[in-house]
């Protein structure tokens, strides 16, 4: 027999316990905040677009700075710009790993959302954490040939690991 548990579901919940996780790295908890409220849909496309950007600056493709400074000059919200200047200088590798971390949350989060719709589940309304459908403030103008810095570049060498540690073991089950 399968028994109703739940009252309406909260799609942000995931996103809350990564923003304040002590066993994920502070970049992925910075991020994993800036996503809460945000639609499934919205918060997934941008992330992609985001990372696809950067993806091919890192690879030499030269779409890929138009494609960056298109997302950040564009006048809609400041979502992806916050994405962006929370990873910027961290190192192309971290930011990468970063990105793609974020995706994969946020992609199952969207399926999630998927399937409660399809089984008109209910779900806690998404609160924007934006007021605006615009900028707040100036935007910034970038020049597609902008210069790439050495955190482009950047190898965080063989004892790199993508993937959090516990910071306390008695933390993890």
């Amino acid at each position: 027999m399968k028994t109703d548990c739940i009252e309406a579901f909260d799609l942000d919940l995931t996103l809350k316990d990564a923003s304040s996780d002590p066993s994920i790295r502070p970049t992925r908890r910075m991020i994993a905040a800036a996503c809460i409220g945000l639609g499934p849909e919205d918060a997934y496309y941008s992330v992609r677009e985001l990372r696809e950007a950067v993806e091919w600056i890192h690879e030499g493709e030269p779409a890929g700075k138009r494609k960056l400074t298109t997302i950040l000059s564009n006048q809609c919200d400041d979502f992806q710009r916050c994405i962006y200047y929370a990873l910027a200088g961290k190192g192309i590798v971290l930011v990468l790993d970063d990105l793609q971390w974020l995706e994969g949350v946020l992609q199952a989060r969207g399926k999630l959302a998927g399937e409660l719709l399809r089984g008109k589940r209910p779900m806690l309304p998404l609160v924007s954490p934006y007021v605006a459908s615009e900028p707040d403030g100036p935007v910034g103008r970038f020049d597609v040939d902008f210069e790439i810095g050495p955190s482009w570049s950047f190898d965080p060498g063989p004892d790199y690991e993508a993937f959090d540690r516990v910071v306390d073991p008695k933390l993890s089950l």
